[in-house]
């Protein structure tokens, strides 16, 4: 009966895979984020601005131009045509200098983490990251029964072994991360 009882608490899911990251991810813009936009010649047009809630920004002679879900250069590009109608030949950078990304990329962690919360997602980031970022678990967590739910598979999730990883330093059961994955640290029964 024990060993039937300790059977179902197995966990039905399979292990995260280590290497998540993908070779040709290009970070895209997202609410929150601050840009700072250089125009070559013109320092009055030239400043720092933040990406607004509904993901758009205003500069000098620039209103209400969508920043969300664009990486630096397409935007750039966008703010040079806006601008070609006031001035000859705008050349534009864009300088993402304040990351937050777009929500559907950032990671959240829920449960029993000590700082349960949402974190910019970085290319290569591992859970080791994730944990370090959040201050680990809590005396209550069931780390080894934590799973990733990763919206970028159709919500499939995965079980990682957080407890394992922090407190026993087998960084074997590191992974890497998504965006957009959720960690979702259980609370263990004893």
């Amino acid at each position: 009966m024990l060993l039937l009882t300790l059977g179902g608490c197995a966990s039905q899911h399979p292990s995260a895979p280590n290497n998540a990251s993908s070779p040709e991810y290009n970070y895209v813009i997202g609410p929150g984020d601050t840009l700072s936009i250089v125009v070559w010649r013109n320092p009055e047009l030239s400043m720092g601005v933040p990406v607004r809630p509904d993901g758009k920004i205003t500069t000098p002679l620039v209103e209400d131009l969508p920043a969300m879900g664009k990486d630096s250069t397409t935007l750039a590009r966008d703010i040079e045509k806006a601008l070609s109608k006031f001035i000859r030949d705008p050349i534009v950078t864009v300088i993402v200098t304040g990351f937050v990304g777009p929500y559907s990329q950032q990671i959240r962690v829920v449960g029993e983490a000590a700082k349960p919360q949402v974190l910019a997602y970085k290319q290569k980031m591992t859970l080791l990251d994730v944990m370090i970022a959040v201050g680990g678990i809590t005396d209550f967590a069931d780390g080894n029964h934590a799973t990733i739910l990763r919206t970028s598979e159709g919500g499939k999730q995965y079980t990682v072994r957080l407890k394992d990883l922090i407190r026993r330093g087998d960084v074997s059961a590191n992974a890497e991360v998504k965006p957009g994955d959720v960690l979702i640290i259980p609370q263990g029964w004893f």
